[in-house]
Order: C-alpha cells, then structure tokens, then sequence
C-alpha cells in the first residue's frame, strides 16, 4: 500500500528544521549587536528584557536622557529602507504577507536575496527602535531559505508551495519556542477564512519541532513570559470578564488593518523616494518614544513587566494608544519588521486594562488578551490560541482564552465583511478555491467530473460554477467581481493559430479577458506558454463585468 506521505518531503521537513533554528539565531544575534549599537552605545537606551533569553526587567536611561533617541530611530529607518529599495523591495514591511502571497501567486517563488535583505534589514529596524517584531521577518526569512532549497533541487511548483510553509514554520518555532503553534500559524495564515494548507501540516510539525529542538540546546526551552502562581486556578466567575475581553478585543482587531493600510496609502503618496519613507516612521516613532519610551522595538520586557502586575493603570491607557501608532509608523512607512508583537502587546495591555478595571490579577487576562487580539486582526483563531500559550506557559487558561479568541474572531469577521481590508495580512485569500495554488486543481478535477458525467459535484467545485456553465452554455458569474465564460475559436478568427497569452483586450482596452482553460476535441487542459489555439477549439474565460453583461444579452437574444 502506498503511505499517505511523501518521504522526501519528511526528509526535506528535518533539513528545513536545521535551516530554520540556524537562521533564527543568526537573525537573533545580528538583531543583539543592532539593538545594542543603536540604542545601546549611540542613544545610550537600554529596554527591559525578558529574563528567559538573558535579559533583566530594568530600563537604563543615559546620561542625556531620551533626546537622543528620535535620531537614532530615524537613522534606522534610514538605512534600511536604503537597503530594502535598493535589493529587495518586496522585504519591506511585515514579511509574513510576502510568503502568502508567494505562496498564492508565485508558485513559493522568493528571490535568493530577499532572505539576506530582509535578516539584515529587520536588525536594523528593530534595533534602532523601530516599534515592531519578529515575526514577519523570522517568517520571510525562512521561507527564502526554503525557497531557495527547493529551487537548488528542481522541486515542482507544489513542493515549492509546501516547502515554504515548512521553512516559516520552523524559524517561528525557533524564535518564539512554539513548535504547535507555529506549525498551525502555517497553514492558517494563507486564509482569512476557516481554512487550512492541511497537506503541509504533519510537515510543518515536524520542522517546527526540529528546530525547537535545536534551538532550545543553545536558548533553552523555557517559554518566552513567565508567570505567576495565581492564575492556574481560573473561577468560573470571571467568565464574563473574559466575554467583555473578546468583545473589546473583537472591535479593536476589526478597525486596525483598516488604519494600518490607510497609513501605508498615506505614505505611499508622499511625493519623496521609498527609501526615505522608513525614516520618516522612524522619526515619528522616536517623537513619541521621548514620552513613552515603552513603545520602542517588541517591547516583549514591557509586557512582562505588565504580568507582574508592575505597570501602572495610567501608563498602561497610554501605551494601548501609542504602541499601536508606533507600530503603525514604523511598518506601514516601508520599515521591517513583524506585526505579530505589536500585535500582542496591544492585546496584552487591553487585557491589562480589563483586569484593573475589575480588580483582578492582570496575567491571565494580559494573556487572553494577546491571544484574543491576534486571532481578529490577523484572522488566525487556532494558531493564536495555541502560540501564545506555548510563548507564556499558560496552558491552563486555554478555555477562557478559546472563549475570548472566538468571540474576537467572530466579531471581527462580521464587522469587516464590507472592508477592503480584512486582515493585517492582504494578501491572504478566503478559502483554498480562491487561491492560484489550488484553482487548476478545482478546474480539472470539475472538467474530469463533467466529462464522465459524474452526478455528484463537490461544493468546492461548484463554487467555480463549472456547472452550470456547462449545462446553459451561458455565462455564470464566479467570487471577485469576475464572470466566466465560454466562447468557440471560428476558422476565420483572428485567434486560430495564435500563441496563446494569458491576458487579452477587447477592441476598447477596457474589458480584460483572461483565458483559464481549452477544450479541445472533447478534452479539456489548462493552457502554457507554448500552447497554440486552434479552430473548434472551447476557450474558458474570465471576462469583467461589463463584457460580461454583453456576453450574457447575446446569449439569451440567440
């Protein structure tokens, strides 16, 4: 009996497993010698760390106190952004949203350089302060290898696919010591629907739990936060409260991708050079940061410092604002860096807020609250639930925080159906049918279908309105504004005989047609490069809607 996996991917999962640990601690450590040449020798400016990767909760503020730092901020939005739009353009930003779309419309296809830009690039950035993490550059930075990997050893345009999961998944293990939770986040962020790339996921683990492995030898496996005694017993009580934080949490993750991507319409029209345009986040991140110095990088010691229940209420309002500003500033002006952190932040800090508003020890809903806010805004409900728990040890509030992360999630959703922006991730697609990635399956599997003349059509199938298609001969219109079509290549049409293009015009220019499939002699194939229409030949089109509304008046006049 064939097994149900494939070894060689297996075996490509526990090489990408080592790549990922590898490049997850060169990423870390070029990150340490940043952040302590920018803030650390030339703004003299010193965050608290996390003590289980060897930092201690202590600001240290030099001699000439804050003012240095709007410079030193400014200067790494600088240089990075020099750097980004002069190699790599597409390493700008959260880096996350590059791997979904590569994965979607570019076959797993990223550049060999884009990897090398983006670790260096991202050090920069968040050394020199800028208010981001992670996440998005750790994510892009692994997948390139894995892009890379695949490329070295001729692997098919699926494998690629598969092969970048497998790379992100295992440098996000590595850095946030969460191997379940980064494997899931995977396969979940490519869809801002219920969705998953189940297929990659037994892989994913398996790289993510290799390079967790690994990197646990050098960095140890304690989680990232640590927490108190006080809230492994949750009463039953205080269910409400978690309720009252999905909610906020839900209305908070809707309206911020919203702000986020009309910052980044802000700055795109700035009448200035790209690479400028980090620095000028920069700068006003560096402006706010001479009040509230918190917002400065991921900020990771400042929310440990919340945990413990050491941040003050008045404190904790300011930053809810001004760490989601920052953020803001420093990725959707051009600089890198992740939004996975901020994120987190926020949400912890909302958490906090709710806690002290009813008197309650604020770990275990700062902890919800992270949770709650990241599955809304980045539409992740399952990799948020687990990633977070496995960052802070807190699996004991798994529940409330399933409670309060449904809620959130549910909310947002229903609040964004008429956004243009539904998630911190655009390039996200809503269900695997929408998807370049899984369409020419869907296609050929519904062609198969209707050429047997099969009874049963899958609901997948049925999305693409193959059907009905083929039964009326009419146009049958499909998700995104697109309709489809069909049309019979003549002997006198200009078409016989031409090369085929993926894109055509109408004599207008105006109405786009895109070819998606031939039938020809009864047999229907997705068209190449080198394909040839021929006479008699059945094209299958997606047509705009104005064309399409002439299409659909010819077809019911004849």
């Amino acid at each position: 009996m064939k097994p149900s996996f494939n070894r060689r991917i297996l075996f490509d999962a526990l090489v990408l497993g080592v790549i990922g640990a590898a490049a997850a601690q060169l990423f870390g450590w070029l990150l340490h010698l940043c952040t302590k040449f920018f803030l650390g020798t030339l703004a003299q400016y010193q965050s608290p760390g996390l003590p289980n990767e060897g930092g201690t909760l202590v600001e240290h503020i030099g001699p000439h106190g804050l003012w240095l730092i709007p410079l030193v901020t400014t200067l790494g939005g600088l240089i990075s952004g020099f750097i980004i739009f002069k190699w790599a353009p597409e390493a700008e930003g959260h880096g996350t949203d590059t791997v979904v779309a590569a994965f979607h419309k570019k076959a797993g296809l990223i550049r060999t350089r884009v990897p090398i830009v983006k670790m260096i690039a991202s050090a920069i950035t968040i050394g020199s302060g800028g208010s981001a993490g992670r996440e998005g550059p750790i994510a892009l930075i692994a997948s390139g290898f894995g892009s890379v990997y695949s490329r070295w050893l001729k692997r098919s345009e699926k494998e690629q696919r598969m092969l970048i999961l497998i790379g992100m998944s295992a440098g996000l293990a590595a850095v946030f010591r969460s191997p379940v939770g980064s494997a899931i986040f995977a396969v979940e962020v490519l869809y801002s629907g219920i969705e998953f790339e189940a297929g990659a996921l037994i892989y994913a683990l398996l790289s993510s739990v290799v390079a967790y492995a690994i990197s646990g030898a050098f960095i140890g496996w304690r989680p990232l936060f640590e927490l108190p005694e006080q809230i492994q017993v949750l009463h039953f009580s205080l269910y409400g409260l978690f309720i009252v934080l999905g909610v906020i949490c839900g209305l908070i993750s809707a309206i911020l991708p919203t702000l986020f991507y009309d910052a980044r319409t802000f700055f795109s029209k700035i009448p200035i050079p790209n690479y400028y345009k980090p620095a000028i986040g920069g700068l006003g991140v560096g402006l706010i940061a001479l009040v509230l110095p918190q917002v400065l990088g991921g900020g990771y010691g400042w929310l440990q410092m919340a945990i413990n229940g050491q941040l003050a209420l008045g404190l904790l309002i300011a930053l809810a604002f001004a760490k989601m500003i920052a953020f803001i500033l420093t990725i959707s002006s051009g600089g890198s860096g992740g939004v996975f952190a901020p994120t987190l932040y926020v949400g912890g800090i909302v958490g906090a807020l709710v806690a002290y508003v009813f008197h309650q020890p604020p770990a275990g809903f700062i902890i919800v609250g992270m949770a709650a806010l990241f599955a809304g805004a980045a539409r992740v409900p399952i990799a948020a639930l687990l990633m977070v728990p496995e960052m802070t040890g807190g699996y004991q509030i798994l529940v409330p925080a399933a409670l309060a992360v449904s809620l959130s999630y549910l909310l947002q959703t229903t609040l964004t159906s008429g956004f243009k922006h539904k998630s911190l991730y655009e390039a996200q697609v809503p269900f695997r049918e929408d998807s370049d990635a899984h369409k020419k399956e869907y296609l050929n599997l519904a062609f198969q279908l209707l050429t047997a003349h099969k009874g049963m059509i899958p609901d997948t199938v049925e999305n693409l309105d193959l059907v009905s298609l083929f039964r009326s001969k009419m146009p049958i219109g499909i998700p995104k504004g697109k309709r489809i079509s069909v049309t019979k290549v003549e002997t006198a049409s200009i078409y016989a005989h031409q090369l085929y293009r993926k894109k055509y015009f109408t004599a207008t220019d105006e109405d786009q047609v895109e070819m998606v499939a031939i039938i020809r002699n009864g047999k229907p194939f997705i068209p190449t490069q080198d394909t040839h229409m021929r006479p008699a030949d059945i094209l299958i089109l997606l047509v705009d809607e104005n064309l399409f509304q002439i299409l659909n008046q010819d077809a019911q006049t004849t």
